[in-house]
């Protein structure tokens, strides 16, 4: 087997740390089954393969480590594929994951109830701890990113995986001949070789690296801060609140623009708008707009000429609101003995920067008594003050950028790119992306996990193959053409009983196109 016994993986952030810890837990189990059933010496050599992180960086798991603001909201209590972009891929490779995670995840095998998904089986069976915030949030307990990293790398260690930090990978070309590895050109020049390889790198940096011909998708940032016209976001900049955003979008239709939140209630009506979406959280003022939790899920969906609306009082309702005002003044008048201002009306609902500018988007006077009629100009502002979108803001916030290599183009069962096999893309350099919550870094771990147990069971399917055939794919000289290559598009079956590892030949082995694969839950 030579250098195909290499499992290459680049990137050592999330999806390329599981991957590893999967590929080589894999490889030491069959290992340990090998040398428990007499094997050959063929075996041995199978079982005795290697896995490689190659990270540009100084250390791996950088990128886990600025999650969460340091603590690294590593998943959700209940992520699902409807919370991802290409949610119908999502929704096949997770429940492939979860298939394969119930015989290879120990805790998961033992009883099917002991954790809700495998993501979280496999960090139980690792060591993690952790604990359920808000909208199922999940953090470890130690509420520190290290926490998880640690888990990662002692994981790694144990199964034998090769850490290769300020090595950066410039190039992966694929096999040119049956039984010939990939090839990896490092950025210095020098050059490796793998048997199967696994990207794991953000898409902006996986598109340089991957074969032509590869569906792709410009990768750009999203789920960071938005921009807004900056007249009220400059007076408010470092501002903190809880409340409400909603996503306004012209409606070329001519419908009014009424909606309905959650509790079956108006929100509001705009004339020749529609509510594309409504986020509740904390929201952060900036000069140049708006950012929090509830700005960043509505990044993905902006679009030119949208407008937000922020909601400084989402428990209630518009249609209430006129109402809880003045109720509010009839209440403060008799505490305070005299009649009411708008500052009083305001002041301990609001924070001062804001309610200035509250009273000044609505015209009013906080030193002036409210008037008969006042109450519903400031329930309109206080349940929208209203921000035109110019576009993102500061991208350097952006948690993941939204593109990469297509789905159409990913085996969704094992993450392999199906006109390049033993080419595998998770995580990130994949066309796949969700709100915040922790459901990024869940499918950057489901899908790690995957491509790993993929990789290394390719790699002992290849050597049964090289020991079913003798020397007979080493003997073709290395970039000699296949005689009855076929152009392909989007297959890699088997044809005629031969195989090539040609990116357009249809005889190209794949983990699911061999007819007598070996399956360990019986399927075909």
């Amino acid at each position: 087997m030579g250098e195909a016994k290499t499992i290459a993986i680049i990137g050592g952030g999330a999806s390329g740390l599981a991957a590893a810890v999967a590929a080589g837990e894999a490889l030491r189990d069959a290992e340990g089954a090998a040398a428990g059933t007499g094997a050959t010496e063929r075996d041995a050599e199978v079982t005795a393969a290697r896995v490689v992180v190659y990270e540009a960086s100084d250390r791996v798991g950088r990128s886990i480590l600025a999650t969460g603001n340091g603590r690294c909201n590593f998943s959700n209590a209940r992520p699902g594929d409807g919370d991802y972009r290409n949610a119908a891929f999502v929704e096949r490779a997770l429940l492939e994951f979860e298939g394969q995670a119930h015989w290879r995840v120990p805790s998961r095998a033992k009883t099917s109830t002991a954790y809700p998904n495998g993501v979280l089986g496999f960090f139980s069976d690792h060591g993690l701890m952790w604990r359920e915030e808000g909208e199922g949030r999940l953090y470890p307990l130690a509420n520190k990113a290290t926490s998880v990293l640690d888990c990662l790398r002692a994981a790694c260690a144990a199964a034998g995986v090769e850490e290769r930090v300020e090595c950066e990978i410039a190039a992966v070309e694929p096999p040119r001949a049956e039984g010939s590895p990939f090839t990896l050109r490092l950025a210095d020049g020098r050059f490796e070789r793998a048997g199967a390889v696994i990207v794991a790198v953000g898409g902006a940096i996986a598109r340089g690296l991957l074969p032509e011909g590869v569906p792709f998708r410009e990768p750009e940032p999203t789920l960071g801060p938005l921009a807004t016209e900056p007249r009220w976001p400059r007076r408010l900049d470092n501002i903190r609140v809880r409340g409400a955003l909603e996503l306004w979008r012209p409606d070329s239709r001519g419908m009014d623009g009424r909606a309905l939140n959650d509790g079956g209630f108006p929100m509001g009506t705009h004339e020749g708008e529609r509510l594309v979406s409504r986020e509740v959280g904390e929201v952060m003022f900036r000069k140049y707009g708006v950012s929090g939790i509830a700005a960043f899920n509505l990044s993905r969906l902006v679009e030119p000429g949208d407008v937000l609306a922020v909601d400084f009082v989402p428990w209630v309702r518009l249609c209430d609101m006129e109402a809880f005002l003045n109720r509010r003044r009839k209440l403060l008048r008799a505490s305070l003995g005299r009649d009411v201002t708008w500052s009083d009306m305001l002041r301990g609902m609001v924070l001062s920067p804001v309610a200035d500018v509250l009273l000044e988007a609505a015209a009013l006077d906080g030193a002036h008594l409210v008037a008969k009629g006042e109450t519903v100009r400031m329930a309109t502002f206080l349940k929208g003050l209203r921000l035109p979108v110019t576009g993102l803001g500061d991208v350097r916030q952006c948690q993941v950028h939204r593109g990469g290599v297509s789905v159409r183009a990913v085996d969704d069962r094992t993450c392999e790119v199906r006109r390049v096999p033993g080419l595998y893309v998770v995580g990130e350099a994949l066309d796949v992306d969700a709100a915040c919550g922790g459901f990024n870094l869940h499918w950057a771990w489901a899908s790690g996990l995957l491509a790993g147990w993929s990789a290394a069971e390719r790699i002992a399917d290849l050597a049964s193959l090289a020991d079913a055939s003798g020397s007979s794919g080493s003997e073709r000289r290395e970039g000699a053409p296949c005689s009855n290559s076929i152009e392909v598009q989007g297959s890699s079956r088997v044809a005629g009983g031969n195989l090539c590892t040609s990116m357009n030949c249809a005889r190209t082995p794949s983990r699911h196109s061999e007819p007598a694969r070996r399956n360990k839950r019986g399927r075909a």
